[in-house]
């Protein structure tokens, strides 16, 4: 079997950080892990409209976790936050995670999120790492790799005047 020039298969591929197979990794990811969140949010939205019951009830029974009786003070005491803040902060999320706009801000939900499932959820009956874990994992990932400014909007919002004169929000972007 011989190469021609003509195979892609030939030349050298290479997978650097800054290279183009890490940046579309990066941005994959990104919208794969907004979709997620997005789905789990538009789905409760349809369903129960901002009135997600299930998520207080379900704390109020959470006595037995590592958090102690803080989810069921939530679940009996903040319903009004927790009812329309699950379906509304997870479709926005992801939303926002999808299009590249304002990713950190919307991963740093996404990392609030997955650490009180994570840790809520717990039982760690089969150790520390599940699926919780895997997606506080995906959210830090996001932020760090700054995964908005590949193919994403951050790109584009890091060039108006506003962040340009106030370059701190850029900490919020990407």
């Amino acid at each position: 079997m011989s190469y021609q020039s003509s195979n892609p298969l030939v030349g050298e591929v290479e997978f650097a950080l800054d290279g183009p197979w890490a940046t579309y990794w990066i941005a994959f990811l990104r919208v794969v892990t907004g979709w997620w969140f997005f789905h789990a949010g538009i789905t409760k939205v349809i369903e129960s409209g901002f009135s997600y019951t299930y998520g207080t009830t379900y704390m109020q029974g959470m006595s037995e976790t590592a958090l102690g009786g803080i989810p069921v003070w939530m679940g009996h005491n903040l319903g009004w936050l927790i009812e329309p803040g699950v379906p509304l902060f997870e479709t926005l999320i992801g939303l926002a995670l999808i299009a590249g706009a304002f990713t950190r801000l919307a991963a740093f939900g996404g990392v609030i999120f997955m650490t009180l499932f994570w840790v809520g959820n717990a039982e760690f009956g089969h150790g520390l790492v599940n699926s919780d874990l895997m997606g506080l994992l995906l959210f830090m990932t996001v932020i760090v790799f700054a995964a908005g400014r590949h193919y994403g909007l951050d790109a584009l919002i890091e060039k108006l005047d506003v962040v340009e004169q106030h370059p701190k929000l850029r900490y919020l972007l990407g």
